[in-house]
């Protein structure tokens, strides 16, 4: 299994956009406490929909983190299908 150090992956971003822990914290939805210990690597990102919360916070473009460690999109209603057929059904009975 490939390890992802997410601590490092923190602290690289931070660095490159100029930004302090709480601003990432604000991004990421993470508490900057938690943060801190992941950047030191005295906590390890290992829970899965607090990685989502982080790669979804920083906007990482899918092509790096596959369908898989992304948000689920939301589905369409399922209201605005049927409504359409109603319309069809309706205009075809007049």
């Amino acid at each position: 299994m490939v390890d992802r150090d997410f601590g490092t992956l923190c602290l690289l971003v931070r660095r490159h956009g100029a930004l302090r822990q709480e601003d990432m914290a604000m991004l990421t939805g993470l508490s900057q406490p938690f943060l801190s210990m992941l950047e030191s690597g005295v906590r390890r990102l290992t829970n899965i929909d607090k990685i989502i919360t982080l790669l979804d916070g920083l906007d990482v473009p899918i092509e790096l983190t596959g369908p898989m460690l992304r948000p689920a999109a939301h589905p369409t209603a399922p209201h605005d299908e049927p409504s359409e057929l109603l319309v069809v059904v309706g205009s075809e009975a007049e």
